[in-house]
């Protein structure tokens, strides 16, 4: 199924939904974009709920489908269900919706990281806790809309160590930084969207509580496959 062909699909796919299940969805859109899996090989993000700002206490959330996801799932499976597989996730993501209503707190926590997010984006001083708040995927594994971060805890800088990226192994060389270090990835098979994020922090201690977080250093670094 071509591109303009999914999206004429997914908008006959969200007229057949009752008007009470789409109140505070701002868009249903498709994007062109493939959304590897950050851990498991030949799994794809198919669709994502957005949480937007609306007015006052409005919860808002915008639908995106992945057609990239979807072409790539379908090369896999020779019979491979595009109606019955957009319908699945097109209402997976408006329940979504419901659950953001729902829970403000969590509405809240996540706008919080989506602007550290930002501020790490543009150079400038961020909680470097902030991912910890984004949306889990598997474990240590997190994700603030295109970014992605792996989360490693580790007592010492490493000089070296291996990663899992959507079933491959990769070797990541680790620059001498301070800890907590945020370490953006580059050379991997199938990125995501935006960037996969390598982040190595010391285990919690006690008197972290009582002085100030030592500032995130940030380096890019190549991940070369271990294979």
């Amino acid at each position: 199924m071509e591109f303009r062909e999914f999206e004429r699909l997914v908008r006959r796919l969200a007229r057949e939904i009752p008007d009470e299940y789409l109140d505070g969805i701002a868009a249903i859109d498709v994007s062109p974009k493939a959304v590897p899996h950050p851990v498991r090989a030949d799994v794809y993000t198919m669709g994502e709920c957005i949480p937007l700002h609306g007015d006052g206490d409005e919860v808002l959330s915008r639908v995106v489908l992945y057609y990239g996801s979807f072409r790539a799932i379908a090369g896999l499976h020779g019979d491979f269900r595009w109606r019955e597989e957009a319908w699945e996730t097109l209402t997976h993501e408006l329940r979504h919706h419901l659950e953001w209503r729902a829970n403000a707190d969590a509405l809240e926590a996540f706008d919080w990281a989506a602007e550290q997010n930002f501020a790490r984006q543009e150079g400038q001083p961020f909680d470097p806790l902030f991912f910890l708040s984004g949306e889990g995927v598997d474990a240590d594994v997190y994700r603030i809309d295109d970014d992605v971060f792996l989360d490693r805890v580790v007592r010492a800088l490493p000089g070296e160590l291996e990663i899992t990226w959507h079933g491959r192994r990769y070797r990541v060389v680790v620059p001498d930084r301070d800890l907590p270090l945020f370490l953006t990835l580059e050379g991997m098979r199938d990125p995501p969207p935006g960037d996969v994020v390598l982040v190595l922090r010391r285990p919690g201690r006690l008197r972290d509580l009582l002085h100030r977080p030592t500032p995130p250093s940030q380096a890019e670094v190549r991940a070369v496959p271990a294979d």
